[in-house]
């Protein structure tokens, strides 16, 4: 059942980003939304799908379903009905009705409008939790582009080299040869130079040198290539073609740099996990952060404040990384790390460890490392410590771990240094 039918102004303004119209803005919107219902167990949004509208949940209780088997409620009236459902596109989520249920849907192209020509105060851009611009200033309406932007799916997405793309797919075949495979990655100079100096750095270094690609293949094995060529992949996805963001991408690859090495020395000394995989999981947990800082070239008047770019690229990137990872067909682990890596009280449906667990334990050990401590939680409250059972890795006894393994730690950052 639909409807169109005008909606209390006071209701409406509830709900965010539409709290910033005005009331003949708010009136405008009302008049050209539809209101519709559901029913207990009646699939609301299918994952995958683009379909340019905001959903407003009015009435009931729903369930969002990810790629990863996570699910997650959000009830009428809480702080997460104040948002549009799922709002990222296309649907990262399954939605269906837990409850009798209804919403109100807006096209995002009639929203976006309004917002872009909406009034701003500096408790509207408080609102946002992404502050800066006085009210109606140039700034803030490019502001308010730039999330338009965001939700119309216009943002520009990296993309993986063509190299790790072939030798994923490559290994993915039970018949593929390391003739083969090295066949692949020769066609890139630089990736090929730098996975031989990586086999004889002291992480994977046998009796002897190794001098071709094809020798490497041999030593490192098909899955510790794949990583490791998707590894080198990434460092020119970190990059910008404005010199004045550069230095957020610089900071961006350092901090990624620092989690991946934690990630591999934790995966390596304390778990049953595959220690390249953690690197490749810590390297890419922070990758929604990149499409962020490319979208600012665009607009350098915005962004030139770090505090407001940092604050920005916090808010967006757990949801654009995940949505990269699905776009690159990363395993759902890889999703699923990408959008916790910050969520300390995060805990996966999965009863054995997780990549999101080693990588959460990274992201807290390199801030306490950088100083970063005062506003992190006690290490025994975060589940990612208590699912280690057996392993018996307590707070005090993983830095212990990183501590005595800081040579290893250098030796894995140098690895993602290779040029």
């Amino acid at each position: 059942m639909s409807a169109r039918e005008q909606q209390p102004i006071r209701r409406l303004r509830e709900f965010q980003p539409l709290g910033r119209l005005t009331d003949e803005q708010l009136i405008l919107l009302s008049s050209r939304a539809e209101k519709r219902k559901f029913g207990p167990g009646q699939r609301v949004i299918e994952r995958g799908v683009k379909d340019g509208l905001e959903y407003f949940l009015l009435d009931g209780e729903i369930k969002l379903e990810a790629v990863d088997g996570r699910t997650t409620t959000i009830l009428a009236g809480s702080d997460k009905a104040r948002h549009p459902v799922a709002r990222l596109q296309p649907r990262m989520y399954t939605v269906t009705a837990a409850t009798s249920g209804e919403f109100l849907i807006v096209a995002q192209d009639v929203l976006n409008q309004l917002l872009r020509s909406a009034p701003v105060t500096e408790n509207d851009v408080e609102e946002t939790a992404v502050g800066g611009g006085d009210d109606g200033s140039e700034a803030h309406d490019l502001l308010m582009e730039f999330y338009a932007d965001l939700r119309s799916n216009k943002l520009a997405l990296p993309s993986v080299s063509d190299v790790a793309w072939k030798v994923r797919r490559a290994t993915d075949r039970d018949d593929s040869t390391a003739e083969q495979i090295a066949q692949v990655i020769a066609a890139d100079p630089s990736i090929s130079a730098k996975l031989v100096r990586a086999c004889n750095s002291p992480l994977y270094r046998g009796f002897s040198d190794v001098r071709t690609v094809r020798e490497s293949v041999v030593r490192l094995g098909t899955r510790t290539t794949r990583q490791l060529v998707t590894v080198f992949s990434m460092r020119e996805v970190f990059k910008s073609q404005r010199p004045e963001l550069q230095g957020a991408m610089d900071r961006l690859w350092r901090q990624s740099r620092e989690v991946a090495a934690l990630c591999w020395v934790l995966a390596d000394a304390a778990t049953n996990l595959d220690p390249e995989e953690a690197l490749l999981a810590g390297l890419l947990h922070d990758l929604g952060a990149i499409p962020v800082i490319v979208h600012a070239e665009h607009h350098v008047e915005i962004f030139a404040d770090r505090q407001l770019l940092d604050r920005v690229i916090d808010e967006l990137k757990p949801d654009i990384g995940a949505a990269l990872l699905e776009r690159w067909e990363f395993p759902a682990s890889f999703v699923t790390a990408a959008r916790h890596a910050e969520d300390w009280m995060y805990q996966p449906p999965q009863e054995e460890l997780q990549l999101v667990d080693v990588v959460i334990l990274a992201q807290l050990h390199a801030m306490i490392r950088d100083r970063q401590g005062s506003e992190l939680p006690r290490f025994e409250t975060v589940p990612a410590y208590r699912r280690l059972g057996e392993l018996e890795l307590s707070a005090s006894r993983s830095l212990e771990i990183l501590n005595q393994a800081q040579e290893r730690i250098d030796e894995v950052q140098k690895l993602l240094s290779i040029h």
